[in-house]
C-alpha cells in the first residue's frame, strides 16, 4: 500500500524529529521536496545521510557533498547510485546533470577507501558514456581491484589511452587485464609485450582476440623455450607465422605436441616436419612420452614445504592470499603443498591429478581445499599448462563449474584409484 502523502510542514517536522528512524524513513521517500533530502544530507546520523545517498530522487546539490562526507558507507552508497545512473540517462538529462555527477564521481574516483573506488569501477566498467576522466584515473589506480574492472572492460578508454596507461605502469596484474581485453589492438600488443612481463604475454597469446604482429608473433616464439607458460596458448593460437610449427615442436611438452598435429590448415610439407621433430624427440628421450615430467611438472617430483605450510595453516595464514603470492612467483611446490594440506589429499592423489592435467580433477581438488574458483583457473593455467580452450572456467561470475556431487566424484575417481 502506497504510502500518505506528506504536506511540506510535516515532512519538516519529521526532518527534524529527535528520532533517528523518523528521519530515516523521510530520507528513503522519493516524494520528498529537493530542499528537505538536501537538507537530510547533513544531518548528524550516518545513517540517515546513507539513507540519502542511495535515495535516487536525493537532488543532485547532495552529490559532490555527499561524496565528500566522512562515512564510508555513505560513499559506497552514492558510487552505487551515481554509476547506475550512468547508462540509463537520455542526452539531455547527462547535459544536465553532467557537471554535478561527473564532480561526484571524479572525487569518489579519488576516495581514500579502496572498497569505494572498487564499487565505481565494478559498475561503470561497460558503460561506453561514463566519464573519460574518471575511467582513466581508475585505470591508473595502485590497486587491482580498481584498476582492473575498467581496464579488461571499458569501451571509454582507447588505444593511445591503454599505450599510454602501460607506459606508465599499471598495478600488479593491470597488465593482464588489458591483456585479455576483447579486440586487444597491435599497437597495445606491441606495448604489452615491450613490458616482458611474461604472465601478461602468456594472456595476450591466449586471447585469439588480440592483434599480434606476425613479426612480433616470430620473435615470440623464438624466446618461448624460456617461457613455459607461453606454450600452450602459441599452440593454440589460431594463426601462427609459417614454420611456427616445427619450431614449437622442438620444446614443447608431449601433451601439446597432439595439438600441433592437429591444428587446422597445415598443409603436408609442415605436417610432416612436425611429425619428424616428433619423432626425433622421441628417439632422443627413450620412447618416453612423459616428456612433461621434466618440465612443466617438475615440482611433483620435488620436496615439498609441508612442514612450512602446516604452520602456517595451524596459524591461521594459509590463506588465499598467501598462496595466490606463492602461485604468481611460480612456486609451484608451495602451492601443492598448501592443496594437500587445506584439502586433506596426498601427495600421491594430487600427483595423478597433475599428471593427467585433468581440469576438472584440478578444479575438484581446489574447490575441497576451500579454495575460490578463480584460484582453481589459475593453478589450471599456470601450473598444469593447460590450454586456454581447456580450462574450466566459472560458473556465472564467481560460481563452480561442477556440483559438489560431481567434484567428490572426481575426487574418488583418483582416491579410489590409488586404493590398495
Amino acid at each position: 500500500m502506497a504510502e500518505a502523502s506528506l504536506s511540506y510542514e510535516q515532512a519538516s517536522e519529521m526532518a527534524r524529529h529527535e528520532d533517528v528512524e523518523v528521519r530515516k524513513k523521510l530520507a528513503a521517500r522519493e516524494d520528498a521536496e529537493p530542499e528537505i533530502l538536501y537538507f537530510l544530507a547533513d544531518d548528524t546520523a550516518p545513517e540517515v545521510r546513507r539513507t540519502v545517498a542511495a535515495n535516487a530522487a536525493a537532488p543532485r546539490h547532495t552529490y559532490a557533498l555527499l561524496a565528500k562526507d566522512d562515512d564510508e558507507g555513505v560513499r559506497t552508497g552514492l558510487a552505487e547510485k551515481l554509476a547506475q545512473l550512468m547508462p540509463g540517462m537520455s542526452a539531455g538529462e547527462r547535459d544536465t546533470l553532467q557537471r554535478s555527477t561527473h564532480e561526484a564521481l571524479d572525487i569518489l574516483a579519488r576516495d581514500q577507501m579502496t572498497r569505494v573506488r572498487q564499487i565505481l569501477s565494478e559498475t561503470l566498467k561497460d558503460v561506453s558514456d561514463a566519464p573519460a576522466e574518471v575511467i582513466k584515473r581508475l585505470a591508473g589506480d595502485d590497486t587491482l581491484e580498481v584498476a582492473g574492472p575498467v581496464l579488461e572492460f571499458s569501451p571509454v578508454l582507447t588505444d593511445e589511452d591503454l599505450i599510454n596507461i602501460i607506459e606508465s605502469g599499471t598495478a600488479k596484474g593491470g597488465l593482464n587485464a588489458v591483456s585479455r581485453r576483447d579486440q586487444v589492438g597491435e599497437g597495445v600488443s606491441d606495448a604489452i609485450i615491450a613490458t616482458d612481463d611474461e604472465e601478461a604475454i602468456a594472456d595476450l597469446l591466449g586471447n585469439d582476440t588480440a592483434q599480434i604482429r606476425e613479426q612480433t608473433l616470430d620473435d615470440l616464439i623464438d624466446r618461448a623455450d624460456k617461457f613455459e607458460l607461453w606454450h600452450a596458448p602459441l599452440v593454440s593460437r589460431p594463426k601462427l607465422p609459417s614454420g611456427a610449427e616445427t619450431r614449437l615442436a622442438s620444446f614443447v611438452a608431449d601433451n601439446l605436441l597432439d595439438k600441433l598435429t592437429e591444428r587446422d590448415g597445415l598443409d603436408e610439407k609442415t605436417m610432416e616436419a612436425v611429425k619428424s621433430m616428433v619423432h626425433h624427440r622421441l628417439q632422443s628421450s627413450g620412447g618416453d612420452k612423459n616428456l612433461a615430467s621434466a618440465g612443466q611438472l617438475e615440482f611433483l617430483d620435488g620436496e615439498l614445504p609441508i612442514g612450512v605450510v602446516e604452520r602456517l595453516m595451524t596459524a591461521g595464514r594459509l590463506d588465499s592470499n598467501v598462496i595466490g603470492k606463492a602461485l604468481n612467483s611460480n612456486d609451484n611446490a608451495f602451492v601443492l603443498a598448501a592443496l594437500i594440506v587445506r584439502s586433506k589429499l596426498s601427495k600421491e592423489v594430487m600427483r595423478e591429478i597433475f599428471t593427467a592435467r585433468s581440469a576438472k580433477g584440478i578444479v575438484a581438488a581446489v574447490w575441497k581445499a576451500g579454495l575460490s574458483m578463480d584460484m582453481a583457473i589459475q593453478v589450471q593455467r599456470r601450473m598444469a599448462g593447460i590450454s586456454p580452450q581447456e580450462i574450466l572456467e566459472s560458473k556465472g561470475k564467481t560460481g563452480f563449474p561442477l556440483t559438489n556431487d560431481e567434484m567428490k566424484m572426481q575426487l574418488s575417481y583418483y582416491t579410489d584409484k590409488r586404493a590398495p
